[in-house]
């Protein structure tokens, strides 16, 4: 039975309070299961499907084991997708926000030489792709020496993009006392032989009663040739008329076809898939996180990460290849406690991929018939409508958690010496202000940035305009501003 409270899990005060304004009430099945048991410092298996809270699950216990006096990396969490990496770091930082955790993320198509500089900080967890994870190990800018947790995340999807060697060769460079967590939807023969191989007498939890997917989701198929798909979308929009919606397409030149149609026809939509440039890829989620559009067109890989609430339609334009991949689609909708709808376009030549995803989730997918002219035409008023107007913004994850929070930016960094304990000692000697009141110290080569918790920036940013820091006055600003 789900404990009705985090609380039940000695988890740190600090924590508890991140945890409430992140607006987590009562564990999920999967967080339930994993946080105990990780917090013993036991290798964990957890077969558990999206949408079920598993970041939380690990992300919980790493922020309570985490020492903040330590300036090495202490917990390495690798992720097939950049996407995913970013999703998975936001969501730890936040945890972790008032422990004054330094969260990082490191992936490819990124300046390297950033993310190196960002790694002579203090870090307490690093979250990254495979290959650039080794490529930080190799070149000596990652230091795994003190890396005591490694999490595994969506392990079949790791497996599906042939990263299963990338991973063995990151678990050779750990230290080998370290507790082990692996996540996966699925359970494919790589990934079990990888946990037997690389942990130590895991405890496997699995979360498949809970039958998430089933559930919470209602699905249901259309039968359709080739050439009537975009027709068959257009009217499948119209009337389903989604607050927001995620059309899955299995290439990149299919998403950029879909798209431009969709464009043609007025939809609020945009696209994502692995061709288009990282800053463009990140630049486009964030707008989706948003609301400022309803339809997104994207691709497999490129949707890894979406954890967006809010999410009322998956539609798969074409039926995914791999039945793993079916789950994870639909799972970017109904997440956690909400309900969603799955639409998936089946050609008459692609029945064997229905079959083989009807006997993997252990149900019939139901046959709907085209809607009827009339309908659609009924339905395009209330369309229209909606396609006028802005969607309504989704609530962002860790709004109230930077309710109180205010980032100065000092004018001094590495090369002046400036070191945190020089920038905790000034704050502190401001008359009501004590340590637990200054966040995360990033100190640059020429900047600094501190956060200043508790709704005390104000209060701080005025006073540093006249008192010194390090023997001199600095010019301090606000970091948004």
């Amino acid at each position: 039975m789900t404990k009705a409270n985090f609380k039940d899990y000695g988890i740190h005060n600090k924590l508890l309070k991140a945890i409430e304004l992140l607006d987590f009430q009562i564990p999920s099945k999967v967080q339930h299961e994993v946080i105990p048991v990780a917090l013993q410092g036991k290798d964990i298996v957890v077969k558990s499907q999206t949408g079920s809270g598993k970041t939380a699950a690990f992300g919980i216990p790493i922020c309570q084991l985490v020492e903040w006096e330590d300036n090495k990396p202490q917990a390495l969490v690798v992720t097939p997708t950049r996407e995913l990496a970013i999703q998975v770091r936001e969501d730890i930082f936040n945890i972790g926000r008032f422990k004054r955790l330094n969260v990082l993320a490191v992936y490819g198509k990124a300046p390297f030489s950033h993310q190196e500089k960002e790694l002579k900080q203090k870090t307490h967890i690093v979250v990254g792709t495979p290959g650039r994870i080794i490529d930080h190990i190799e070149r000596g800018t990652l230091d795994t020496s003190g890396v005591r947790y490694l999490v595994i995340d969506e392990a079949d999807e790791m497996f599906n993009l042939g990263f299963i060697d990338q991973i063995e060769s990151i678990i050779l460079k750990l230290p080998k006392k370290r507790t082990t967590m692996l996540f996966s939807a699925t359970m494919p023969e790589d990934v079990e032989s990888l946990c037997y191989k690389n942990m130590k007498d895991p405890v496997f939890i699995d979360i498949e009663s809970e039958n998430l997917t089933v559930d919470r989701i209602e699905q249901e198929r259309y039968t359709v040739d080739e050439s009537n798909k975009k027709e068959l979308l257009k009217d499948v929009t119209t009337v389903e008329n989604p607050d927001s919606c995620i059309v899955f397409c299995n290439t990149r030149e299919r998403v950029d076809a879909v798209y431009s149609m969709m464009k043609r026809n007025k939809y609020s939509c945009a696209r994502i898939h692995g061709g288009m440039e990282q800053k463009d890829r990140l630049q486009i989620m964030e707008s989706f996180k948003l609301g400022k559009f309803r339809y997104l067109i994207a691709t497999d890989v490129a949707a890894r990460g979406i954890d967006v609430d809010g999410i009322t339609h998956i539609i798969n334009y074409d039926i995914p290849r791999e039945k793993e991949a079916y789950v994870h689609r639909i799972g970017r909708t109904g997440r956690v406690d909400r309900t969603g709808k799955a639409i998936t376009f089946v050609t008459r030549t692609e029945e064997r991929y229905l079959n083989e995803i009807c006997d993997y989730i252990e149900r019939e997918i139901p046959l709907k018939e085209r809607p009827e002219k009339d309908a659609v035409i009924d339905a395009i008023p209330s369309f229209n409508e909606k396609m006028s107007k802005k969607p309504k913004p989704i609530e962002q994850k860790g709004k109230d958690l930077n309710k109180g929070i205010l980032k100065l930016h000092i004018n001094a960094g590495k090369k002046t010496k400036m070191r945190p304990v020089d920038i905790v000692g000034a704050i502190c000697n401001i008359e009501g202000m004590k340590a637990e009141d200054i966040g995360i110290i990033n100190i640059l080569d020429t900047s600094t940035f501190v956060e200043i918790l508790n709704y005390k920036g104000e209060r701080v940013f005025q006073a540093l305009q006249t008192k010194p820091i390090k023997g001199r006055l600095r010019n301090v600003s606000k970091a948004d501003e």
